[in-house]
């Protein structure tokens, strides 16, 4: 393929003029020089490279630097590195080479950068350990992380030149390890529209479906936000006020997971939608204003109580801002309202790094230090890795990253943030290991209360311990926080390490006692005659006393017995074989691969699978190949961590299969509804209904019918007939 090599280097270097010229923080001919440098490094690097789409690799490295120097905000040497983060990965170029020339700093970063994205290659190891990898960059230079969120996010807006299973793998891992850590940082619009794209290619038809309703609806929503306007602005100017009000459609993964939450259509969804208004203000009037505002809205319109958050008077753990309502706006429609000054907006937008541009003049000082602390508890967490499964660190983190928070108070008036269920035992971790170690009680506003009691806003904690409390294995039930359960899960392991050491010994001492030799294959004898799973449990059970030298008699009895019928029966053979049939299988349902095998299959329990439906084969360890639903709730974690293991699949006659599926209906009791429906299922569809239950409660009635299924077009009109019933409201497939 032959290019236009003179416009290409025309169109690269408008590129870095737009970059340079686009830049959140103010650039000084320093940093000019310094990003100039970086741009001509890259540029060398890069030269005979192109990326999958056939263009000039170095488009690449500029758009990255352009989400960093823009939509986050970061400076110089931040946009020095995101131009060169693929230079060590990808050229002659060295870590040495890069310090020589940038210095430490800017090649640690880059070196960073390099070691996650090499990771990222390699599909032989579970896809979370990147995540622990990219957690300890976090801990050294969180300006890693910020470059890497950039990179993934220009990967996924030109996800489309990639082959499908890539886009799926790599939207999968986006939305289970990087949408995350974007929340964590601030960065809401980024952290939006990395679900977004993650949904459009993990989901196309929802993606699709969603997309196409926002925008018809857009120009009502855009007469509903003048109305409000025009019935609000006058009172707010009348007091002098400087504000930019506008609305904004929700996230297309957020209305998504409304749905799936309150199982219901994209026009059951109320608030699709909110209105923000931004105001002016010097750092002094800041909250006085907010509230201000607050009152002329609830004097136009009423509000939901209920619905009302201030994220002003106690900022969120990751430092965002704002006051936010519900309304019943215009037209009589719930609305939610959302209250900001510019600065708040801003912080809002570009999350950590607006923090530095308003240091001075704000008390910015809290938003820091829970970014510090959420730091030093990540690293404290990876730290006792060593007693945490992958998962087990991952689901902890995730955990720690999305949760709601709740605000409660220390003996001496200071606030703690913790997630929302956290317990008083939670609490006391977070002040300090040892007293969470040794917590017996709280009180709670005065009042006593176990260490399982669920913190509510505003609980004032007082912490009661024992130096002779130790943890106990029922506090893992009930705990939430990362930092408890690595420390009670240390505490069990090495506890529990000590107990069967000390049982080995004694198990050791009293099989030599009766002449018997302490070896693998002994020990496994023993296991199985005491059914018992581990090796561990075993040598437990002789701490404790459970099994003892009585035990040990009955063992060696048996043992006698067993050798004597296998003289006797010499032929036999020595073990039990136990057969199980495979289950008929029709092979015509479901190929496997480019090739399109023939594959023994069995379907996975946690989807329901109809043939039409998009589907993926996941290699089990111990039960071959299971098949799954793309929208299989465990779809997204699969191809993340483990997408080595994933085939793709296709139906090959999907009109002979039928498949039985569960469908939940509501609506209001009258005289002939059941055979309505029914006239429908069994009559106008002519499909097979093999159980229904129908209850009735003050007028309303609820349904569970079990149908068999031909293939989704014959669903999917079922389900419109069902909808179009006289009181029906709701159809939904469970």
């Amino acid at each position: 393929m032959s290019y236009d090599l003179e416009q290409e280097n025309k169109e690269i270097l408008a590129r870095y003029k737009d970059l340079i010229s686009n830049t959140y923080r103010t650039l000084d001919e320093e940093n000019n020089k310094l990003i100039r440098k970086a741009f001509d490094i890259a540029l060398d690097a890069h030269k005979d490279q192109r990326r999958k789409s056939g263009e000039p690799y170095i488009y690449h490295p500029i758009a990255v630097a352009k989400i960093v120097a823009k939509e986050i905000g970061l400076g110089a040497t931040s946009i020095a590195c995101a131009l060169l983060h693929d230079v060590i990965e990808d050229s002659d170029y060295t870590y040495e080479d890069l310090k020589k020339i940038f210095g430490e700093r800017i090649a640690v970063i880059v070196n960073g950068l390099t070691k996650i994205s090499i990771m990222n290659h390699q599909n032989i190891s579970v896809q979370s350990e990147n995540y622990r990898k990219l957690l300890l960059t976090l801990s050294e230079d969180f300006r890693v992380i910020l470059i890497k969120i950039a990179d993934r996010l220009h990967n996924m807006r030109t996800l489309q030149s990639m082959l499908p299973d890539k886009q799926k793998k790599i939207a999968s891992e986006t939305v289970y390890i990087y949408a995350p850590l974007a929340h964590r940082l601030g960065l809401y619009n980024i952290k939006s529209e990395l679900e977004d794209l993650s949904l459009k290619y993990n989901n196309p038809d929802v993606f699709n479906e969603i997309t196409e309703k926002l925008e018809l609806a857009k120009e009502s929503r855009e007469r509903y936000i003048e109305e409000f306007k025009n019935e609000v602005s006058d009172r707010l100017k009348e007091e002098g006020l400087k504000t930019t009000i506008k609305g904004r459609a929700k996230a297309i993964s957020s209305i998504y997971r409304k749905m799936l939450k309150q199982g219901v259509s994209f026009e059951e969804v109320f608030d699709n939608y909110a209105i923000r208004i931004i105001y002016r203000s010097d750092a002094k009037n800041e909250k006085f204003l907010a509230w201000k505002i607050y009152s002329i809205v609830t004097d136009v319109y009423h509000t939901n109580p209920s619905r009302m958050r201030d994220w002003i008077t106690q900022p969120r753990s990751t430092g965002y801002e704002s006051l936010h309502l519900t309304v019943l706006g215009p037209g009589k429609k719930w609305i939610e309202v959302q209250i900001r000054s510019e600065r708040m907006d801003e912080i809002a937008e570009k999350g950590v790094a607006a923090h530095y541009k308003y240091k001075e003049g704000y008390k910015q000082t809290n938003d820091d230090r829970n970014f510090e602390k959420w730091v030093t508890e990540i690293r404290e967490v990876l730290e006792q890795q060593q007693n945490l499964t992958t998962s087990e660190l991952l689901d902890n983190i995730k955990l720690n990253l999305y949760s709601k928070e709740v605000f409660v108070f220390t003996p001496k008036g200071e606030i703690k943030i913790l997630p929302t269920n956290a317990t008083a035992l939670d609490f006391a971790f977070s002040v300090h290991s040892d007293l969470g170690m040794k917590c017996l009680g709280a009180k709670i506003n005065g009042k006593l209360v176990p260490i399982s009691y669920v913190l509510q806003n505003g609980d004032q904690v007082d912490i009661l311990s024992s130096q002779n409390q130790k943890p106990k294995t029922d506090w893992l039930d009930f705990v939430v926080t990362s930092k408890a359960k690595s420390k009670i899960k240390g505490y069990l392991n090495s506890e529990k390490n000590t107990v069967v050491e000390e049982g080995k010994e004694i198990l050791k001492r009293k099989l030599r006692h009766v002449k018997i030799n302490f070896n693998d294959e002994e020990i496994n004898k023993l296991q199985k005659f005491f059914n018992l799973k581990t090796s561990q449990e075993l040598f437990m059970k002789f701490q404790t006393a459970e099994l003892d030298a009585s035990s040990l008699r009955k063992y060696i009895e048996s043992k006698n017995v067993f050798n004597n019928l296998l003289s006797r029966f010499r032929k036999s053979p020595a073990k039990n074989t136990h057969y199980t049939e495979p289950k008929e299988i029709n092979l015509d349902m479901i190929v496997f691969g480019k090739d399109e095998e023939r594959l023994n299959y069995t379907y996975a329990k946690c989807c329901t699978v109809i043939p039409g439906d998009k589907i993926f084969g996941f290699i089990t360890i111990s039960e071959g190949i299971k098949v799954h639903s793309d929208n299989c709730p465990n779809a997204i974690n699969l191809r993340a961590q483990y997408d080595y293991r994933v085939i793709p699949a296709k139906w090959v006659n999907e009109e002979s299969f039928k498949n039985r599926i569960k469908i939940e209906i509501e609506g209001l009791d009258r005289m002939g509804m059941i055979n309505d429906i029914t006239t429908v299922i069994s009559g106008a569809m002519g499909m097979d209904m093999k159980s229904m239950s129908i209850e009735s409660n003050d007028g309303i009635f609820t349904g569970n019918i079990n149908l068999e299924v031909k293939n989704k077009g014959q669903l999917e009109e079922t389900f419109k007939q069902l909808k179009n019933i006289e009181g029906v409201s709701k159809v939904v497939r469970t």
